[in-house]
């Protein structure tokens, strides 16, 4: 099917206008459907916006290996300011009255959930009028978000709206034209939208399956039904945890712990590496897979992303409660 089909014209259609109703869109946003995956976007949120003031400078509030990774990549095309004393560990959200911001800076960016160290924002950064930019790469329509808050938001499919290979991008209409003259005319926001994302062939399957699953995220409630499956599940695991007398431990502060990737260890927060592979091992044993936390920091990592369901996260919460029983 070619990708300038009105076959696929219809899918691209269907698509943008699913993901305008579920997320309310302002009429003054552009969706884009993009390759590159948010990485890419590390570097095309720079390249099209830190050219907004003449300072040439981005606020970036770094709470994990996401939000680290997008400011170094920053620092490529202009001044990076880290509005917070650095932290020891990625546990937490450095409290907002410890931040310093720039007046004069482009834009704000941070990590809505930052998915290797399991934090994640449950609150809308206070910028005192300064651009607001977030990758809501895996927190994407797990639950409702007031777009008009923000100058740009970027997402990839592969969490919750679909497979790898589609990035969406949704950025107001003013920023559009700001990029700076080195900006590879692939990741140029302007030329992208003024194409309607069809500027070279878009990953027109990814797109295909983001639209089938928009439609059931439409279908079974919207985000907000998508927000109480996430808080269900979440609670499940992390009532466990609490109630474990130290068996798991999550070393992330409850104010600031994912809904979708919780994070712990076994017995300590070092955690035991034996019995983690023990754990893993019966887990896999039960078709539970991929639980393995993220090679830079190990443990285990249950992610909960919409399309795990409810009884799923029960399977898991009962093999829990078995291997605390059987190795307390």
């Amino acid at each position: 099917m070619s990708h300038r089909s009105g076959d696929f014209s219809k899918i691209l259609s269907k698509t943008e206008s699913l993901m305008r109703e579920l997320l309310d869109i302002p009429d003054n946003y552009k969706v884009m459907f993009l390759q590159g995956g948010g990485s890419a976007q590390f570097s095309a949120v720079p390249l099209n916006l830190i050219g907004l003031k003449p300072d040439r400078s981005a606020d970036y509030i770094v709470t994990g290996t996401w939000s680290s990774k997008a400011a170094k990549e920053a620092e490529k095309y202009g001044k990076v300011n880290v509005v917070h004393p650095k932290q020891d560990g990625y546990t937490k959200i450095p409290d907002p009255s410890s931040w310093t911001l720039n007046p004069k800076a482009s834009y704000v960016y941070y990590c809505c959930n930052e998915t290797v160290h399991g934090v994640e924002f449950d609150f809308v950064p206070e910028t005192d009028g300064v651009l607001l930019v977030s990758d809501m790469s895996s927190n994407f329509l797990s639950r409702p978000v007031d777009v008009s808050k923000f100058g740009l938001i970027f997402a990839g499919a592969q969490k919750n709206v679909g497979c790898a290979g589609v990035t969406v991008v949704i950025v107001r209409e003013d920023l559009l034209g700001h990029a700076l003259k080195e900006c590879p005319i692939i990741l140029d926001y302007k030329v992208q939208a003024e194409n309607n994302s069809l500027y070279n062939t878009p990953p027109c399957f990814s797109i295909y399956i983001m639209c089938l699953v928009l439609e059931w995220i439409k279908n079974n409630g919207g985000s907000s039904a998508m927000e109480k499956l996430n808080r269900d599940k979440s609670s499940l695991i992390y009532d466990i945890i609490a109630n474990s007398d130290g068996f798991y431990v999550c070393p992330v502060e409850p104010s600031c712990r994912s809904r979708m990737n919780v994070p712990f260890r076994l017995r300590t927060e070092e955690g035991d590496e034996a019995l983690e592979k023990e754990f893993l091992d019966g887990a896999a044993k039960r078709g539970m897979i991929s639980l393995k936390g993220h090679r830079s920091v190990g443990g285990i990592r249950a992610s909960l992303y919409n399309a795990v369901t409810l009884q799923d996260t029960e399977a898991l919460a009962a093999f829990m409660k078995e291997f605390k029983k059987q190795h307390f």
